[in-house]
């Protein structure tokens, strides 16, 4: 009886803690619970990037500086219109957007919290252009926006509860101690395949609202479709999809082409 009224105890803390703030996202209206406040996000993410940019080298070229600049600012002025349209003002109110071209070959650009976006200045052959430029930012901008890396680290403060319920409940009920080792093993081996597919979701998403953001600031969001065709061809990567955090190229590609009419309504209206 004891036992069963500890686990019972034990269940009724872990999903007091585990509540955390329900919201949807902007743009996909995705339900999502937060179990981090911004101000710890926020407060964390521009630690690592002030870390980041003491170390990386800025781009030398000013035009190409100056164009992730305009393109990103415009990109941001656009989400920013229609959030406060929308009553959603207040989920960006702490941002400070910062766009930067470091020199780096890598094809790559990432976003933390907060609006600080960095831009390698290996990317740039393949966007080409301005409005291809402006995918990508749009793509890292959604990140921000939809509070993806919150909602990443509520995962795992969830797993890390479950794994310590579990434990906990094994315990209770007289389980050794190198059986309850395997099963935790299990459990946590478990999670991260889980958070393989939860990344890939994420980045679904952010294709499907940068799309829109990239609509919305009054570019073409057909040059997507061009865009990730040549990436595709740009990249090395045979990793399986179902193994990697990315969706695979040809999955976003038929994705982009299912978003399009949607982002073509909010291009018109510019």
């Amino acid at each position: 009886m004891r036992k069963l009224r500890f686990i019972l105890l034990t269940l009724v803390a872990v999903l007091l803690v585990g509540c955390g703030t329900t919201s949807r996202v902007p743009i996909t209206g995705r339900k999502q619970t937060l179990m981090v406040s911004d101000g710890e996000v926020l407060t964390l993410a521009s630690q690592q990037y002030q870390q980041f940019m003491a170390q990386a080298h800025r781009s030398t070229n000013a035009s190409n500086t100056a164009m992730v600049q305009r393109v990103g600012q415009r990109l941001a002025n656009a989400v920013t219109k229609y959030l406060n349209a929308n009553g959603l003002g207040a989920e960006v109110s702490n941002y400070q957007w910062e766009f930067n071209l470091v020199q780096d070959r890598q094809v790559n650009a990432w976003c933390m919290p907060g609006g600080k976006i960095v831009v390698y200045e290996g990317l740039l052959p393949v966007t080409q252009d301005e409005a291809s430029l402006a995918i990508v930012l749009g793509h890292e901008i959604a990140h921000a926006v939809a509070k993806h890396s919150a909602e990443q680290m509520s995962n795992k403060i969830r797993q890390q509860q479950g794994t310590q319920l579990g434990a906990a409940v094994l315990g209770a009920l007289g389980m050794g101690q190198n059986t309850r080792a395997v099963v935790t093993a299990l459990a946590e081996q478990g999670f991260s395949f889980a958070n393989l597919k939860y990344s890939r979701n994420h980045e679904n998403e952010a294709d499907h609202i940068g799309l829109i953001i990239a609509a919305m600031a009054g570019y073409d969001p057909q040059v997507a479709l061009t865009f990730w065709q040549r990436m595709s061809q740009a990249s090395n990567s045979q990793t399986a999809e179902f193994l990697s955090d990315h969706p695979s190229d040809a999955s976003r590609i038929r994705n982009i082409q299912g978003w399009m009419q949607e982002a073509l309504q909010y291009y018109r209206q510019q």
